[in-house]
């Protein structure tokens, strides 16, 4: 089988058993729930990522404007713990098959650069690569920077160091966002709201020291100082990934998973009063609920698929996603940012991307506005499905 090892990466760190070419191992001791879960994960990251028209999409399918949360914002920190969860397996057994700690460091090293390297090529695709203007932050330049910080930790640390790290994130995230004063603004909950959009530290930090490379203008979802609780959600990953490689009977590990998942989301409503749940600033009490759900979800999948192995033709979608996760991210980004950048002058008003003309001309016609905003979404779902598809039938992987 064809392998292209070179250049791009798995969204996460990969399984001894996922290096293996698919006809010497289609499913054999991989765990079938990561692949899954990670699948369904670039799936709705690809549904909520592509709208036909965001303005009259259904809800869910939107991001919450501010504090709150719908099942849009729980896209990304499920990428978040899915690499946590897959550090744990890779580290275990690239250790076990006598790799050592500084191989591995450098190996992480590599992909994490490479990780952000493609992260600043995808904001300036395809020809946006003006200095002045070029965003430098991202999603996989978070998962980068999450990625490389929880492995050291993974290398040189135990759980109690991987437990200390995460309440201190946490932790030192609410009183940093909470007391310290924002300068020339003054002190949360006194001069101006807690978690005010503009008026917060995280976003007074980003436009100092990123300005005019700033997602949102005077702010970024994914700017310096939301990166801090950003690692914990890998972390509480990584976790779950030492409690799924115990010797623990598997019931015990999927009633296990559900019940912490189950306190987190109460953790997280619980601490959403004193700060709010919010995914662009990544508060503490958001990194609890999504953490919880994403735990939750992994149960089920894990007693479903490798408990009661309950698997079937109705996996394979999920799983021909969850073997190419980084491919079909950067395929379904560069795809939509060239519908976004080719304009077309129509016969009369002002010239049109060609997203809009697809739209408007095929999918407008065919529903009303938020259920044609929907097809349009499955539809561009189904595209990127069949171009992973084609490398997965190929046994092509790309990977680091």
């Amino acid at each position: 089988m064809l392998q292209f090892r070179p250049l791009m990466s798995s969204i996460v760190p990969i399984t001894d058993a996922q290096e293996q070419p698919k006809s010497a191992q289609p499913f054999g001791t991989r765990l079938m729930a990561l692949d899954l879960f990670r699948g369904a994960t670039i799936a709705g990251m690809i549904l909520v990522n592509n709208s036909g028209d965001e303005e009259v999409a259904y809800s869910p399918l939107r991001h919450a404007n501010w504090n709150g949360w719908t099942p849009t914002d729980l896209v990304f920190p499920f990428f978040l713990f899915i690499v946590g969860v897959s550090l744990a397996f890779s580290f275990s057994s690239r250790l076990q098959r006598g790799g050592t700690r500084m191989q591995l460091f450098g190996h992480v090293i590599r992909r994490g650069l490479i990780l952000f390297a493609i992260g600043v090529f995808l904001n300036g695709f395809p020809n946006r690569y003006h200095l002045d203007t070029w965003r430098f932050y991202g999603v996989l330049q978070r998962i980068a920077i999450c990625y490389v910080i929880s492995a050291i930790l993974v290398l040189w640390s135990g759980k109690r160091g991987w437990i200390a790290t995460i309440a201190g994130c946490l932790a030192g995230y609410w009183i940093v966002m909470r007391f310290v004063p924002v300068p020339g603004l003054g002190v949360p909950t006194h001069d101006m709201p807690l978690l005010d959009p503009d008026r917060n530290l995280a976003a007074w930090l980003d436009r100092k020291l990123l300005m005019g490379h700033l997602y949102e203008g005077t702010r970024d979802p994914e700017g310096v100082l939301s990166t801090i609780p950003a690692v914990a959600t890998s972390l509480i990953g990584v976790l779950t990934g030492e409690w799924l490689r115990s010797k623990r009977n598997a019931n015990a590990k999927a009633l296990g998973m559900a019940l912490f998942g189950i306190i987190a989301v109460a953790a997280g409503e619980f601490f959403n009063t004193w700060f709010p749940i919010n995914k662009k600033l990544w508060t503490s009490s958001f990194v609890l609920l999504t953490a919880g759900l994403a735990l939750i979800c992994l149960s089920i999948c894990y007693w479903v698929l490798d408990v009661k192995s309950w698997r079937g033709g109705w996996t394979k979608p999920f799983v021909v996603f969850g073997m190419n996760p980084i491919a079909a991210y950067v395929f379904a980004e560069m795809i939509s940012h060239l519908l976004d950048h080719i304009r077309i002058s129509l016969v009369s008003g002002a010239p049109l991307s060609l997203q809009e003309i697809i739209y408007q001309r095929v999918f407008a016609r065919m529903a009303s506005p938020a259920n044609a905003s929907l097809i349009y979404s499955l539809t561009y779902v189904l595209i990127c499905w069949l171009a992973m598809w084609v490398l997965y039938r190929r046994g092509i992987f790309l990977k680091l």
